[in-house]
């Protein structure tokens, strides 16, 4: 295309009595856009459509981002730049998805995954990820954010990839990659919050909603005057990932903290239109929330009056595994201490499906369906970048286990009736840990973001004092992985369990079952052991630091892993010694 030519370009300011275009060219002369209908203003831009700097002046203020930027090469305050999501030759026209029921996943952030936190450094470590048996990343949140490094969960601009990874094109060529080594691609989204700096959407058009807040602030208008445009930012963004971009997933952040009193809840408006995308497109297309409800209707289909998502993430089953092998119970652990917690969420899905919650002082969650309700719509982990990032030093289970004991988070996670997923580096059991790090280059509110988290530790009884600082450039370096951690003796034992573990998973139909009502757990508290039964398949764990005999029916071992790496266990008929800290699985 050649550089006398235009595109159009739109913007929604419905309150705005003028808007003006201002391209980065010299000189800088804004060009009067037209007022069109419901709100929206019209104009064209001269030159590519790729590569074109570009901003709005609203009523004399600004120049400000474009709401729905693709690219933003000089950061969030800066204007936007023109990207063309068509110029990618796709490679992957035969890749035809990957359905969540039988699946594992892989979460990872693009910043800490390789020493260079690119998208083109994470892509050349997909061999890896191949050789360990997953079949989706999930990667945390890249739209971009003011900063260099940050989880990402502080983005302001939910159309564009941080130009640190690689921006958009990087994108693209990543999703690529893995669609050609046979893995699906999830991408975390938040819509229920924006950052707090470099957010300009209050200065084009009523994106929040004064009337009610959340954790972060204010809220998204999801249900008052003019929501109907912000609805649809939100859904535009998110089929903007499944569309151009190719992405098989989304991960939604927090969507009980999206408020919205619509009969028609934005997370089912957003299900039926996914659907529809998928349907144009021929590959499934995953939605899966991530809820502290514990509310099986979000994971309800739609014809039976749910909102139509496919899965969810379930805390409970992350407590339930911590506490167990740690017994830890301060804060949020202490309803999880008996081994029985453990036990009901093998078989329940939740936990807390009705029962008093001591850390909230009020009953909480729904009981699932067990009989109707697949298990494999509960996506679960041992270890997620929440739960060890907002720890108060991001220690890893890692810090507190010994080998043996990883290796039984492993088989539970993974044999377990549910959707498994693996946090980076917890297969060889990464000792860097994973911190809260940010970058705001205002330091009031790098401050302020510490004290802020300072406060939250405290109900979980945790030392303020021991806390890193987020804007501390190391507390970013220490988070990334160690790849040569792998050379140890354990960590490399480790990972061939993880390996193997993932090879039962592919091979047994037992481990995929998705019906919980025939999963059963027994167990003894005192003596320490699980028994985890699958069909015809038994997972039989010892917690405890002695060797311990199982009662079991089966009368082979598939597959075992102990602290000590030359013990094994010993069947008998009717019952197996397991060696202290070990997990067998039995057929």
């Amino acid at each position: 295309m050649t550089t006398d030519q235009t595109q159009p370009i739109d913007v929604w300011a419905p309150a705005a009595e003028t808007v003006q275009l201002v391209t980065g060219t010299e000189p800088r002369t804004p060009a009067a856009m037209t007022r069109g209908d419901a709100g929206w203003w019209h104009g064209s831009l001269a030159g590519s459509p790729d590569g074109v700097d570009y901003g709005f002046i609203v009523d004399g203020d600004g120049p400000f981002p474009d709401p729905r930027s693709r690219r933003q090469p000089h950061g969030v305050h800066e204007l936007s730049r023109s990207f063309d999501p068509a110029a990618h030759h796709w490679q992957d026209a035969a890749w035809t998805g990957r359905q969540l029921a039988g699946s594992t996943i892989y979460e990872l952030h693009i910043g800490t995954f390789t020493p260079e936190g690119t998208l083109a450094a994470a892509a050349g470590r997909l061999d890896h990820l191949v050789a360990l048996g997953v079949d989706f990343v999930e990667l945390l949140p890249v739209n971009g954010f003011n900063g260099t490094h940050n989880w990402g969960y502080d983005g302001v601009l939910w159309y564009a990839v941080h130009e640190g990874y690689g921006g958009p094109a990087a994108y693209q060529a990543f999703v690529d990659a893995c669609h050609a080594a046979g893995i699906g691609v999830i991408q975390d989204v938040v819509h229920n919050h924006l950052g707090p700096s470099g957010n300009y959407l209050p200065n084009v058009g009523p994106y929040l909603s004064d009337a009610e807040g959340n954790t972060w602030g204010a809220s998204v208008n999801l249900d008052g005057q003019d929501s109907d445009e912000v609805r649809r930012y939100i859904i535009d963004s998110a089929l903007m990932w499944l569309r151009d971009y190719h992405v098989d997933g989304l991960r939604l952040d927090a969507v009980h903290a999206l408020k919205d009193h619509s009969a028609v809840h934005l997370l089912e408006q957003l299900a039926t239109e996914v659907a529809v995308l998928s349907a144009s497109v021929g590959r499934p297309l995953t939605l899966i929330a991530e809820s502290d409800l514990n509310d099986p209707q979000l994971i309800t289909p739609r014809e039976a009056n749910g909102y139509g998502l496919d899965a969810q993430w379930s805390d409970d089953f992350h407590h339930a595994v911590h506490v167990a092998l740690t017994r830890e119970t301060v804060g949020y652990y202490a309803d999880f201490a008996p081994l029985g917690a453990l036990a009901k969420v093998l078989t329940r899905g939740f936990f807390h499906d009705g029962t008093y919650s001591s850390f909230r002082g009020r009953h909480h969650g729904r009981p699932i369906d067990v009989e109707r309700m697949p298990a494999w719509r509960l996506v679960v982990a041992n270890q997620n970048h929440d739960q060890i990032g907002n720890r108060a030093i991001g220690d890893r289970l890692s810090a507190h286990l010994d080998t043996g004991q990883l290796g039984i988070a492993a088989a539970l996670t993974l044999l377990s009736p549910f959707t498994p997923m693996l946090f980076m580096g917890e297969e060889w059991g990464a000792r860097t840990p994973w911190q809260f790090f940010t970058s705001h280059p205002e330091p009031d509110l790098g401050l302020a973001t510490a004290e802020g988290r300072i406060g939250e530790f405290a109900r979980m009884g945790w030392d303020p004092a021991v806390v890193p600082d987020p804007q501390d450039p190391g507390t970013f370096e220490r988070s990334k992985l160690d790849w040569t951690e792998q050379q140890r003796p354990a960590s490399g034992r480790l990972l061939a369990f993880y390996q193997d573990l993932a090879a039962l998973r592919r091979g047994l139909s037992d481990v995929t079952d998705p019906r919980l009502g025939r999963v059963a757990v027994s167990f003894d508290e005192a003596e320490g052991w699980l028994r985890l039964t699958r069909g015809d398949t038994e997972i039989v764990i010892n917690l405890s630091t002695s060797a311990q005999w199982v009662p079991v029916l089966a009368e082979g071992v598939l597959l075992s892993f102990a602290d000590n790496a030359d013990a094994a266990p010993r069947l008998e008929p009717g019952r197996v010694l397991l060696p202290p800290h070990s997990v067998a699985v039995l057929a």
